[in-house]
């Protein structure tokens, strides 16, 4: 996924020697590092050919899959680095069958996506005890005693409250009020992310907006076919309403929903959707069409795919530790300015 200079340029080291060896090892990211280094991730430095496996849930997702691309630039520019990615779907059991795979075959570091956080102690021990590092991407994960692994992606309230702040501020221009509208937050319920991204959202347009609609929260599996069919109850329960408002964990969930709505025949003008990721926001952008979608905060998987290699490859490589929380740019987009700050619909 091809991305803005302006917006591959903004690394912030919360610790000096460990950002000046990230910034020795491979060219900026558009990642900003918080927090100190994670003590539990140190480890002698290795030569050699190196082996990162990359594992992701729902890697068919474009936002996985550019995550991907991400590492295998970021592993190509590197050098003499291989990574395999793996897509786990929703399985929680074969996420661990094949983290017993890469720790059998002693690949050089493990970077996970998971299927459900739950799964957390159990693969961070089976990581520790082969003494291979581990690095949670997009997802946090957290030992039995509270532990957080290493982490990579996006701060999951401030990217709420985003979203929230833009739908607060069309609601205010659009002139509806809580009378005639209703608010519909979807994505899958028992994921932190999901929950830290709905209630910023709600947060934000509550204090933005002069009244505050009902919320429907709608809870899926954060895919566009599980939002279009469990959006149709909803709007069953409510025929009178006129104007909806939609946010969501991620551009599946949102789009899914505000097609749905416009399947049932209420026009693109009585819907404002706010999605996140703009990978398919901006779809109805680039063909002209007529939307409910009119915003984004736009988040790029290259991105974080690039970070989480190049700081496993410096761990792994370099015995830099891996920084306790990395967290990646965002920023809002709709249809007058997605191209020009960089997103790319594929």
């Amino acid at each position: 996924m091809t991305m803005k200079t302006s917006h591959t340029n903004r690394w912030v080291a919360a610790g000096a020697a460990t950002a000046l060896m990230l910034a020795l090892s491979a060219c900026s990211s558009g990642m900003e590092e918080e927090a100190a280094p994670s003590a539990a991730a140190s480890g002698a430095a290795a030569t050699g050919p190196i082996e990162i496996v990359y594992m992701q849930k729902q890697g068919d997702q474009q936002y996985f899959v550019d995550e991907a691309d991400g590492a295998k630039a970021a592993a190509e520019e590197l050098g003499d680095v291989t990574v395999t990615v793996v897509n786990l779907g929703t399985d929680a059991n074969k996420a661990i069958s094949e983290l017993d795979a890469a720790i059998a075959r002693k690949v050089g570091g493990i970077i996970m996506v998971a299927p459900d956080q739950a799964i957390g102690p159990q693969v961070m021990s089976a990581a520790a005890a082969a003494g291979i590092p581990l690095l949670a991407s997009d997802d946090g994960l957290t030992s039995a005693d509270g532990t957080a692994a290493p982490f990579v992606g996006f701060n999951g309230t401030a990217m709420g409250n985003a979203i929230g702040d833009k739908a607060a501020e069309l609601y205010t221009q659009a002139g509806w009020t809580a009378d005639n509208t209703k608010i519909i937050a979807v994505g899958k319920e028992d994921l932190s992310v999901c929950v830290q991204r709905l209630d910023g959202a709600a947060d934000s347009f509550s204090k933005g907006a002069s009244d505050a609609p009902e919320v429907i929260k709608l809870g899926t599996d954060n895919s566009v076919t599980d939002a279009l069919n469990k959006a149709g109850a909803v709007l069953t329960a409510h025929q009178t309403v006129t104007n909806w408002v939609v946010w969501g964990c991620n551009d599946e969930s949102e789009t899914g929903v505000v097609t749905a709505l416009q399947n049932q025949g209420i026009a693109p003008a009585n819907i404002i959707g706010v999605g996140l990721g703009a990978y398919l926001t901006c779809k109805d952008w680039a063909a002209g069409q007529d939307t409910g979608n009119k915003a984004a905060l736009f988040i790029s998987g290259f991105d974080v795919g690039s970070a989480a290699l190049k700081a496993m490859v410096a761990q792994v490589r370099d015995g830099v530790a891996l920084p306790a929380e990395t967290i990646a740019d965002t920023h809002m987009v709709d249809s007058t300015n997605w191209e020009s700050e960089g997103v790319v619909c594929t």
